[in-house]
């Protein structure tokens, strides 16, 4: 370095460097200094990762007159593969005004007592100055961050971990308002962050840990699930009805989920989380002590619903499922640490959401392998299945880098432990062979498509043809082997529709989706270059949709995601479209899910002696099944929930 070069460089006060991961799995670093550059502190930040074989590099400058006085802040790259970020803010304390240049549109914000500039959740480094700056200004309730955020932190206890034989104590901080939802974020001593447990721009899981701490990371996402479950149950206390070990809700139009005929003017009694009788004379309930009486006059009563694609990559999952009226989940993929949390929270009445199933995935390492656990050898993938087992998972999830010779080995593995096996099918397979080997189900109806119709990447779709000989024998071995489908189609319809088209056309549940999240999902849809042949290949699916319930193979509910609490109702509605009655579409997100889950002795349909899922609605789904949307309590294992005030949790409009 010059001597010019080297006087044009502040003097480091400090440096540090975080190791980046998503799902749990290292896959970056973020390096940072921090200097005084003439009077000013000046904080500069390297952040960057390959997701799935994608670059996602962020550089960051940062100034402030002292830690209580912000004055720039710029943020050139991207901060997830979707997402770019080439954003300027300057903070004018004469005039009052934070200027922000973002995407070449300047815009001002005012300034108030508590400002402070940060852009998202990356960097880390930064998340670090605003606690800093929370703190040296007397913890304020209230921090504003331009252009439009309000965050606040609250203490959520120690955390004392190992690093290099030694303790080292830490302090918890949740932090509303960042992102969408709740993050945790631990202190060390010296105010120098040794963690942050969040959520990326794409809403996936994302954890940072200061370089030492690696090993602690389990430790972190543990406790951060806690402490987010718990900062989110004040919140949602005034959703449930007052506990009560007896419940009868009585006058509903009862739609059992069997497919027998609606029956009206039924009672359902509930006694510790169970249908105890249906009463269907329309005589009024006993005067008996300790019974809750609900009335349903008028409204109709369905089994609770369904999602078996879910992703509940956040504990705010939980109000905005049972808003929706969703009673029970199938998580397909998420971190191991963080699930199993979740789920033990809410089983033990320490959290709050709808019942938790775990289907543990499992990929291959590769430049496109997702999460922390993988299997590259027979005897990993037994290892990995056995830890899933043990767990207490239902299903296992082979994911896209899975090496196609093991697929039969996971297989044989799971079903030997009494576990079912889904899944991406992998690269190098074919849906067929995916099911020759093992799977009992295929998410997702882009993989079917493909092989039923020989679509290949890159070249124009072929005739829409279900005849030809290959798919024919592709149908009759989906048929042997009674093959599962949950097929997501509403999350293709959400990303394949033109980017011109306005997302509340086709689900205008958008408009109630909390600001951050919502604008993530309207920038969603095929570019204007990109529209026809996205038009035509969710055409495609959508035929592919029909033509497996056409001929008989099983399907089942599921969003991966989508648009959380809207999405299963739009899959619902697209099921009619592709020529399903109402009830079979119920029975697609309800008494069908349970079946293939072998749980259909205890619940899926509202019968004496099943767990008291239920759902009451203020119209007929039967009569049009957008009336599942219409929700004016959801059930579950007999506890009420009012949907208003489960949404208002977690910044939704009702």
């Amino acid at each position: 370095m010059s001597a010019h070069a080297a006087a044009q460089t502040p003097p480091t006060a400090e440096q540090g460097s975080f190791v980046l991961h998503k799902f749990a799995q290292a896959i970056g670093k973020e390096s940072y200094t921090i200097s005084n550059d003439q009077g000013r502190l000046l904080l500069r930040s390297d952040f960057s990762f390959k997701d799935r074989g994608t670059e996602v590099p962020l550089k960051t400058e940062f100034t402030a007159a002292d830690a209580t006085h912000p004055l720039t802040l710029k943020s050139d790259g991207q901060s997830s593969r979707e997402s770019p970020m080439h954003d300027s803010f300057t903070l004018d304390a004469k005039s009052g005004k934070v200027t922000l240049l973002r995407a070449g549109k300047t815009t001002q914000h005012p300034v108030t007592d508590n400002t402070f500039l940060v852009d998202g959740y990356s960097p880390v480094a930064m998340q670090q100055m605003l606690l800093r700056y929370w703190l040296a200004k007397g913890k304020p309730a209230r921090i504003a961050v331009p252009p439009d955020g309000q965050v606040s932190i609250q203490p959520a206890g120690a955390l004392e971990i190992q690093a290099g034989g030694k303790p080292v104590k830490l302090q918890g901080y949740v932090i509303s308002g960042l992102v969408w939802g709740n993050e945790t974020a631990w202190l060390d001593e010296q105010q120098k962050l040794a963690a942050v447990v969040t959520t990326d721009s794409e809403f996936d899981h994302f954890e940072a840990v200061r370089e030492g701490y690696e090993d602690s990371l389990p430790a972190f996402i543990q406790h951060a699930a806690g402490n987010n479950l718990q900062a989110l149950a004040g919140l949602t206390e005034k959703a449930k009805r007052p506990a009560s070990k007896k419940l009868v809700v009585t006058h509903v139009t009862l739609i059992d989920g069997t497919g027998a005929a609606a029956r009206r003017n039924a009672s359902v009694y509930v006694e510790d989380g169970r249908i105890a009788r249906i009463d269907t004379s329309g005589a009024a309930p006993p005067a008996e002590p300790g019974l809750d009486v609900l009335d349903g006059s008028g409204k109709f009563l369905i089994p609770g619903l369904w999602d078996m694609h879910a992703h509940y990559e956040q504990v705010e999952w939980g109000p905005i499922y049972l808003a929706a009226g969703v009673t029970t989940v199938r998580d397909c993929g998420n971190e191991f640490d963080f699930i199993t949390t979740v789920r033990d929270a809410i089983q033990s009445g320490r959290g709050i959401g709808p019942r938790l199933l775990i289907a543990g995935i499992v990929d291959g390492s590769g430049p496109i392998a997702l999460g922390a656990i993988t299997a590259d050898t027979p005897e990993q993938a037994r290892a990995v299945v056995r830890r899933y087992k043990e767990a207490g998972a239902i299903q296992i999830k082979i994911y896209s880098s899975m090496k196609p010779e093991l697929v039969p080995v996971i297989a044989a593995e799971a079903h030997k432990l009494g576990l079912t096996v889904t899944g991406h099918v992998p690269q190098g397979m074919t849906s067929a062979q995916a099911v020759e080997a093992g799977y009992d189900s295929i998410n997702h109806i882009h993989f079917v498509m493909r092989d039923l119709l020989g679509v290949q990447r890159g070249q124009p779709l072929p005739p829409l043809d279900f005849k030809t000989p290959g798919a024919r024998r592709q149908l009759a071995l989906f048929k042997q082997h009674h093959t599962v489908f949950d097929d997501t189609i509403a999350l293709f319809e959400l990303f394949d529709r033109p980017s011109t088209t306005p997302l509340r056309s086709i689900e205008p549940g958008i408009d109630h989706v909390a600001a951050p999240l919502a604008a993530a999902l309207n920038a969603t849809g095929a570019a204007p270059e990109h529209t026809e042949d996205s038009i035509k290949r969710y055409q495609y699916m959508l035929a592919t949709l029909r033509e497996l319930h056409r001929q008989g193979l099983t399907i089942v509910a599921g969003t991966d995601q989508g648009i959380p609490g809207y999405s299963l109702h739009r899959e619902l509605e697209i099921y009619v479209q592709a020529g399903f009655t109402p009830m079979e579409a119920l029975q697609a997100a309800t008494s069908v899910p349970a079946k293939v889950l072998g749980l259909d002795k205890e619940v899926g349909t509202l019968q004496v002696g099943k767990r008291a899922d239920m759902l009451l609605l203020d119209a007929d789904p039967l009569a049009d099944i957008h009336n599942t949307r219409r929700i004016a309590k959801t059930i579950a294992n007999g506890s009420v929930y009012d949907p208003a005030p489960l949404w208002e949790s977690v910044g939704f409009k009702p």
